[in-house]
């Protein structure tokens, strides 16, 4: 295939899909962001999903017909792509409405330079029915072309784990789509190239959708059970970790763990799904009443936290407490709608002074999106109270003595430690 593909977006998603296609394909990546792109082009990569000497092994210094990357912020050097693909965020607002700016943002950058014949590839993760009813109109509008006639679309939404150098985009079987059935083919093939684990044509847009939004929806409400599990066990006294490694011993039995819902999927996508079903006039129970009960679990902790000091005879108010970790998962920098934020507001609710201490967190982004100073070497004083909020490798052999007052508390959010800790989730 000769052809030139751009993608739209150099984040978490986009990057590792540009640096995958790149080395079949010309490819352009396109970011707004100015500094990404000087670090990208330098062959540095802040979200640590690439490695250096991956990332440089297919840049190009220009922006040639030939096989690679090229890494750009300008509008010119997309222009003459056939296949365009947007890689752009899809969050919820701070009443959980889905926000969709991005993507609009992103299909109007799209449409300046859509020609006949081009295809629009969108892996964002959507409601069912966003493609064609929100991000189809835009291109149409700023493009002044026809859909189906001068340009085509398809959906092939993204499957990427943070954090995870095992499971890399071309080892994850891709779903794909297209508007109309030849569309379909093309935007299989094309991913075929790349994904070595394979691709599933699904029948329409609409159906790729669907199936992208649920794998997240089902995840969310399996966790919430475990989380209601482990609400009712500590009432009990009753080791929750011991009793799933008790019943996972049944062949069928999902392996599932309590613990804080966040990051940018399974924590985001149940909203966008229950408000297409509200606008349809269903009000979806389970999947609201899962994401209500995974969204309470910070300040759940918290208390628990709380509960621990007191019975230990620890002065609450002014107690100075170190919170280890801040991403949304273990090694991985990525702190997008991390849940460690709601236990440290929780906290801070009741006089507490938290230190947040992440070897893997960018100060200066922390500090943008939440207003929490945060510090990435380990602190020389000891604490009232220790909590492993994120399970990073750099956290596992730590000796805590060296952290803990003489009467503290050690509270495991993760269920890793294998000291005795004086509470766990």
């Amino acid at each position: 295939m000769n052809m030139k593909i751009a993608i739209i977006g150099l984040g978490y998603v986009g990057l590792p899909l540009a640096r995958l296609f790149a080395t079949k394909f010309s490819v352009v990546g396109f970011d707004i962001n100015k500094i990404r792109i000087e670090e990208l082009n330098k062959g540095i990569d802040s979200t640590l999903e690439i490695d250096n000497s991956t990332l440089k092994k297919v840049l190009l210094s220009s922006n040639a017909n030939e096989i690679g990357l090229y890494c750009s912020s300008d509008l010119e050097d997309i222009k003459d792509c056939q296949y365009y693909i947007i890689t752009v965020p899809t969050p919820v607002d701070k009443h959980n409405r889905p926000d969709l700016t991005p993507l609009y943002k992103a299909s109007e950058t799209v449409g300046k330079v859509l020609k006949k014949g081009d295809v629009v590839i969108y892996e964002s993760t959507v409601y069912p029915g966003a493609t064609e009813e929100e991000c189809i109109p835009v291109l149409e509008k700023i493009s002044g072309l026809k859909f189906n006639i001068d340009f085509f679309a398809g959906y092939s939404p993204e499957r990427i784990n943070p954090g995870d150098k095992e499971h890399t985009v071309e080892k994850i079987l891709k779903i794909t789509s297209g508007s109309t059935p030849e569309i379909g083919k093309k935007v299989d093939d094309l991913y075929k190239t790349v994904i070595t684990a394979g691709t599933h044509l699904a029948p329409t847009i609409k159906i790729a959708e669907a199936a992208k939004v649920i794998e997240n929806s089902q995840r969310d409400i399996n966790i919430a059970f475990v989380n209601e599990l482990a609400k009712i066990f500590n009432l009990l006294e009753i080791d929750t970790q011991a009793v799933l490694e008790a019943a996972g011993t049944k062949w069928n039995f999902l392996p599932f763990k309590p613990g804080l819902v966040g990051g940018h999927c399974i924590g985001v996508d149940p909203y966008y799904l229950a408000q297409k079903a509200q606008e349809k006039g269903y009000h979806p129970e389970i999947i609201l009443a899962g994401r209500r009960l995974n969204d309470s679990m910070g300040e759940y902790v918290a208390s628990q936290i709380v509960k621990l000091m007191i019975k230990k005879g620890i002065s609450v108010n002014e107690a100075e407490l170190l919170m280890m970790g801040i991403t949304f998962k273990e090694n991985c920098p990525d702190v997008r709608n991390t849940k460690i934020t709601d236990v440290i507001s929780s906290l801070e609710e009741y006089g507490i002074k938290v230190t947040v201490f992440d070897p893997w967190a960018n100060k200066e982004e922390v500090m943008h999106e939440y207003g929490i100073t945060s510090i990435t070497e380990k602190p020389s004083r000891k604490f009232d109270a220790i909590v492993l909020g994120v399970a990073h490798k750099e956290f596992q052999n730590i000796d805590f003595d060296l952290l803990k007052k003489e009467n503290s508390v050690l509270y495991d959010v993760k269920g890793v430690l294998s000291l005795p800790v004086d509470g766990k989730l």
